[in-house]
């Protein structure tokens, strides 16, 4: 054995039979002992290749292990199976039935089979997309899970209609003789369970399994892990459930816990040792983690390279905070590092705009490992835009159809019988009914005022003038939100346009950032220098010279959604993950308001703090 592995490298690389669980920290050099692991069995131990499994969790991973592989062994090729749980999950059903690559139905497929019931369900749903994306995340979650649907209370609209949509979706699928991802693996498990003599023969095939990233499993993968294992258990686990973050998934660290209740056996290996980071990020970051309780104990140490203490930083607000990660920037190229040196990381895609905004402005090249949602597109700032239109001098049906019931004015969709609209025909159309008479005279008079605001005035009426976060609080209800995630982006868009003195400066500002957000969207697998732009789930597995994390604060990270304590726990490890990928430099910023109103710095950065200090 080569005398650059550590002992706990080498007791995992020359682990021959049954299980084992490997616990690996960051940095600690898991795939390099994945790889060499494979080796050994083959050359060592003379263990067939074509019954060695190595599964990881995306096709890029996948490729990337397999590629390192093969460099290990010279470029020689050895028939190992690489590849993710669903490409080796499809490989068993497309034996058993026949299946090919049509059978398998495409996320864009997907997305639009749930609008289309969506429509027949005549749910009232504004926020389509992100509605479509949540509703495809429950999906994944009951069947990845294996819960009883009668069971599973909704998170984004009343229970019956997801209950329904859920039915709807599946008896679709069946009539197009189609699966998703997620009925790749009930169907596999179902399938090994039914036919002992399909299982017999994948146990046959895959006599060494190793699975990389085991803290993201969910359920329904580990049942089918297990029942290919048998009976020799052959089952070599590699995994951090420090680093479990995609429990909106199914992964929970809980899946490693119970590993070792399964197998009481099993060889436990800790790799402990981060090559990664230096000993001061290695400290802070060990700090933070400690504070959650359902782990496995380790004691991370470094390499010795004790390197700058970590830069905890509290701005004035947002705007602050934009200008000491544009000067952080700056002082870093002067000291010669790269702009590919430099990540900036965030809790949500919608965290770095005035970032963004910024290094567009200063024509500093970024790359986008997420894209960034426009915040001109969303559908509030369309319902904003639209009110101001109208004030401005529309009178298109479609736009008095997009705002005229928010907030609710009891005026129907049948009132606009014309493509122009006219507030004299509106109102001789409720000519009987004098309440709804005085809703649009009143509108009108809104209208007006408007035509005279600012942008940021506008806005500001618009909400509370005209009564539009009262809307905004009604549908949070219907959606199962918190009312403070709509209310975030009109402070923001009201944030944003205050630049602006008038509506054409805001406009011409609207398209053009469009257009610039659009081409970095387009360009970013293309884009080869630049500042990393990524959310912390995105970051995970990258390092870089230098970290920048903004927004350590409450409702941002942990995220406002994270009500209970195995939430903030994940919230926890997620912000671990997002300081472990840092080499030399971290900062952590976090500011004392947002958009005008007080902001409370993380309790991440405190439990960093507190120790710290003592």
């Amino acid at each position: 054995m080569k005398s650059t592995f550590n002992e706990a490298q080498i007791n995992a690389i020359n682990h021959f039979k049954g299980p084992a669980l490997v616990l690996a920290g960051p940095g600690s050099g898991k795939t390099t002992v994945i790889t060499h692991r494979t080796k050994k069995l083959i050359e060592e131990y003379g263990v067939n290749p074509s019954n060695i499994l190595v599964i990881t969790f995306t096709k890029a991973a996948a490729v990337q292990m397999q590629d390192r592989f093969t460099r290990l062994m010279d470029g020689k090729y050895y028939p190992v199976s690489f590849g993710t749980f669903h490409a080796v999950y499809f490989k068993i059903l497309k034996y058993a039935y026949n299946y090919s690559a049509d059978n398998i139905l495409r996320e864009e497929k997907k997305a639009e089979y749930i609008k289309e019931i969506i429509g027949k369900l005549r749910l009232e749903i504004d926020d389509i997309n992100d509605f479509v994306r949540e509703v495809i995340g429950e999906i994944s979650l009951v069947k990845g899970e294996m819960i009883d649907l009668n069971n599973y209370y909704s998170k984004s609209c009343p229970d019956e209609s997801f209950r329904r949509l859920y039915k709807m979706y599946n008896d679709r699928l069946v009539r197009e003789n189609v699966v998703d991802f997620d009925d790749m693996l009930v169907m596999c498990y179902d399938l090994l369970v039914k036919r002992p003599d399909i299982l017999k023969m994948w146990q046959d095939k895959y006599q060494y399994i190793l699975i990389d990233e085991f803290q993201d499993i969910c359920r329904v993968q580990y049942e089918v892990i297990k029942l290919l294992a048998k009976p020799q258990d052959n089952i070599f686990i590699v995994g951090d459930d420090d680093q479990s973050i995609y429990r909106f998934r199914g992964a929970k660290p809980e899946i490693m816990f119970q590993f070792k209740k399964d197998y009481e056996d099993a060889e436990q290996i800790c790799l402990s040792t981060n090559y990664r980071s230096t000993d001061e990020i290695i400290k802070s970051a060990t700090i933070l983690v400690n504070n959650n309780e359902k782990r496995f104990f380790k004691s991370i140490k470094g390499t010795g390279k004790l390197g700058e203490k970590v830069e905890i930083a509290t701005l004035k607000n947002d705007k602050e905070e934009t200008k000491y990660i544009l000067k952080l920037i700056d002082n870093y190229l002067k000291l010669g590092y790269e702009y590919n040196d430099i990540a900036v990381l965030y809790r949500t895609n919608t965290n770095p705009r005035q970032l963004v905004d910024k290094l567009l402005e200063f024509n500093l090249p970024f790359r986008m490992k997420d894209v960034i949602p426009n915040i001109y597109e969303h559908w509030i700032t369309r319902d904003i835009l639209t009110y101001i239109r109208i004030a401005l001098g529309s009178r298109s049906r479609a736009d008095f159809l997009q705002i005229i019931n928010r907030p609710k004015r009891y005026i129907a969709r049948d009132a606009f019988y014309e493509e122009e609209v006219s507030f004299w025909n509106l109102k001789e159309y409720y000519s009987d009914k004098v309440y709804v008479i005085e809703r649009i005279e009143r509108l009108k008079y809104d209208l007006q005022w408007l035509e005279r605001m600012s942008p940021y005035e506008a806005i500001n009426y618009i909400r509370h003038g005209i009564g539009y976060d009262e809307y905004v609080l009604e549908y949070a209800g219907y959606r199962k939100m918190r009312p403070e995630e709509l209310y975030e982006i009109l402070d923001e868009l009201q944030e944003m346009s205050s630049e602006y003195k008038n509506y054409d400066d805001w406009f011409k500002h609207i398209v053009e950032y469009g257009e610039e957000l659009k081409k970095q969207n387009a360009e970013k697998v293309n884009v080869k220098e630049g500042i990393e732009l990524s959310t912390m789930h995105s970051s995970k597995g990258l390092e870089y010279k230098v970290v920048i994390i903004l927004g350590a604060n409450e409702g941002i990270t942990p995220y406002r959604k994270a009500m209970l304590k195995d939430d903030i726990e994940e919230e926890r490890r997620l912000f671990y993950v997002a300081m472990t990928r840092a080499k030399e430099r971290l900062h952590i910023l976090s500011v004392r308001e947002r958009y005008g109103k007080e902001a409370e710095i993380s309790r991440f950065v405190r439990e960093i703090s507190a120790i710290k200090k003592q």
